[in-house]
Formats: C-alpha cells, structure tokens, sequence
C-alpha cells in the first residue's frame, strides 16, 4: 500500500523522531513520580521543569507562568472558568466570538447557566472580529476576553495583539486560545499583550493527551480539578511525564525552526489556492487569502457533499478534514462557515487541508489532480 498523502496537520501531527526517543526513557527507566523525594523521583521533577522553561521560552513568558494539562480544551476550561470563577466578585461579563473552538464556546456556554452573561462577537466574511465593536461591547461588569489566535478550521489569524491592548486599556483579562497558532506564529505574550494563552502539544509535532496554559503571575484563577498538590496546587494529579518531556522537545524544535518551516508552507498553501482557483470551478477560498495559518486552506466547492469528497479522496490515499476534527461525526454544517455567511448548502461543500513539514510539492500537484477528477465526478452525479 502505498503511503498516505497526510493533508490534516491541523487535527493532529505525527511525533517527530527527536521528541519520541526523549520521551521513552521516561515510560520505563525514568519512572518515578516526580512528587517523591528519592533520586528517580527528583530526577522527574528535573525533567518537568526544564520542559516547563522550554515552553516558558517560546513564548517569552516565566516559567512560573506555566501549567501543564491534558489537552487545549483543558488549557481552555482552566483558563476561562477559572478566571471567571475567582473573579466574579469583579463582574460576570465575558467577550468571545462566535467562531471559537468547542472547548471555549460550550465553556462560556456553560458558565451562561451559572450566572455569567456572555457576548458572542460576529465576524466579517474574512473571519475577522471588529475591534470597533469588541470595545464597544466592554461594559463595567467584564472581566474576560476569549479570542482565539487563529481559527481552526478557516485559517484566519486574529488581531491580537490589538485585542490585547483593549483588554490592557480596560483592565480586563485577556485569553487566547493559540492552539492553532503554537508552532506556526512567533508568539510573544508580552509584547501582544497577553495575559492567558491554551497549546496543545500533538498540533506542533509532540504526543497527543499533553497541553499547557500560560496564566500571567498575579492573575488570579480558580482550579477545577481537586486532589493533591500538584502544578502549584492549580492541577491535581501525578504529572505526565512522557508527555510533558515531549511537549517541552516539541515546542522547543518548533520554535528553533519556525521560519524555515513558515516559508515552506507559505509556499505550498499559496500554490494548492492558486491551482485549486485555476482548475477546478465553483469555489469559494474561506477565510482572509494572507492573514492566515501558513499551511492552512478551506475551499468551498460548490454542488459537492463534503463527506462524499473526503471519503472518494480518502479512496485514493488522500486525508484531509471538511472542518474540525472535533466536529466529525456530525452532520450539522460548521458554526465558523456559517458565522463568515455561507449558506448551509455551501458550507458542506468545504475541504480543509492543512499541510505539514512531510509535505512536497508533489504530493500538492497529486491533490490537485485527483481533487478536480473527484469534484467532476461527483457533480456529474
């Protein structure tokens, strides 16, 4: 069988070779909990917090500033409910916009039910939120902004560092989940103003069921999770190891590597959207054509299913997503594609292909070849 053509980076990526054999040692020889005070344990304890600097360092933060968790949509929660929870005596009222990622809209969504007024900020056609409107929508009851960085599914980086300088002029919390943007963006949560940030370390070539949260010293924030007294008593349970040793290898490549990484996939998207837009008829680029993620590109084909698309380019050892991976299995068109204005019948006409270090130019031209034969044929049908 020949190899698959792996076009899905933005739901996950393989673990680099450099971060599994870090990583090993600590299944089987380096075993010990690193909350115990004998040598094995200690040496645990070493291995957390050199991979707590290593994210602490790429994005400019301290290293006391870093909480691992088990995934972004923790990062998430503990960031939002958290924050919301520990200041509510400072107001009930939270900012986010409505093409943010499951984790975050059905936590605002939850906190709803708890007393919390919400605004969910439209967005234009590009997938950008208006400045304009986020501070006018700021009242003395806020006390959290929640932007993502870049969108998932449609690629679109957000403003912000203008956010963040929003939020700072009004003294409100500013978080953002950068699931996305980790390893595709140089991040720097001081200068962009920052104060809360989500990563998730299998979207930047590390293990899966590892992520961490950046909350800024001082901020206050309430933990979700009880039990012992682990991550500075803000995360209860013993600590993956493996996993946090892999992230920290990971994110510490991605950054190394950041630029040499962005220009190749720079070059890749903008040659896929113009052979795409050349050859094939009826699409729609969804989201902003440059402010957005390098590998990312979200076409709507029109008169196309979208599930019918990815299983015929699945046949023919493609992979590739018709939006978030945390939406499959449904067959309700994607909340982001209709918050840009496409009609539901278009929505589901989307591919995104998100594409990643292995990629090749040849491996674009055999997408785009196979991608106009299956689209001709399912509109002959």
């Amino acid at each position: 069988m020949n190899k698959i053509k792996y076009f899905d980076h933005a739901s996950t990526t393989p673990v680099k070779e450099e971060v599994l054999k870090e990583m090993i040692p600590y299944f089987n020889l380096e075993f010990g909990n690193p909350s115990s005070l004998y040598s094995i344990g200690r040496r645990n304890r070493r291995a957390v917090e050199e991979a707590r600097e290593k994210v602490a360092r790429a994005i400019n933060a301290k290293p006391n500033e870093i909480y691992f968790t088990s995934c972004g949509s923790e990062s998430d929660n503990l960031a939002i409910k958290g924050i919301a929870f520990e200041n509510k005596h400072k107001g009930n009222h939270i900012i986010t916009s409505k093409i943010e990622h499951p984790a975050v809209l059905n936590t605002c969504k939850m906190l709803e039910q708890e007393g919390f007024k919400v605004t969910y900020l439209d967005v234009n056609k590009k997938g950008l939120i208006d400045l304009k409107i986020l501070e006018e929508s700021i009242t003395d009851k806020t006390i959290l902004i929640s932007i993502m960085f870049a969108n998932n599914e449609i690629g679109t980086i957000q403003p912000i560092k203008e956010i963040g300088k929003i939020a700072k002029k009004h003294n409100i919390y500013f978080h953002t989940d950068a699931v996305q943007a980790m390893g595709n963006i140089k991040i720097d949560v001081n200068n962009m103003n920052i104060d809360s940030l989500s990563m998730s370390a299998h979207k930047f070539y590390g293990p899966k069921g590892v992520g961490a949260l950046y909350i800024r010293e001082g901020i206050p924030f309430k933990k979700l999770q009880d039990g012992g007294h682990q991550e500075k008593d803000k995360r209860a349970g013993t600590e993956n190891v493996p996993g946090i040793v892999g992230l920290g290898k990971a994110i510490e490549i991605a950054n190394n590597n950041i630029d040499r990484y962005n220009k190749k996939l720079v070059y890749l998207r903008d040659y896929y959207i113009n052979q795409v837009e050349e050859k094939i008829p009826d699409v729609k680029l969804n989201g902003d054509r440059v402010n957005r993620l390098p590998g990312n590109a979200n076409f709507s084909f029109k008169y196309v299913d979208g599930e019918e698309l990815l299983l015929d380019l699945d046949a023919k050892g493609i992979a590739a997503s018709s939006g978030s991976a945390c939406s499959s299995g449904t067959d309700a068109p994607s909340h982001v594609l209709l918050a840009i204005g496409l009609t539901a019948e278009t929505a589901k006409g989307a591919l995104r292909i998100t594409m990643g270090e292995e990629n090749t130019k040849e491996d674009i031209d055999y997408l785009v070849s196979t991608l106009t034969e299956i689209v001709r044929k399912i509109r002959k049908n």
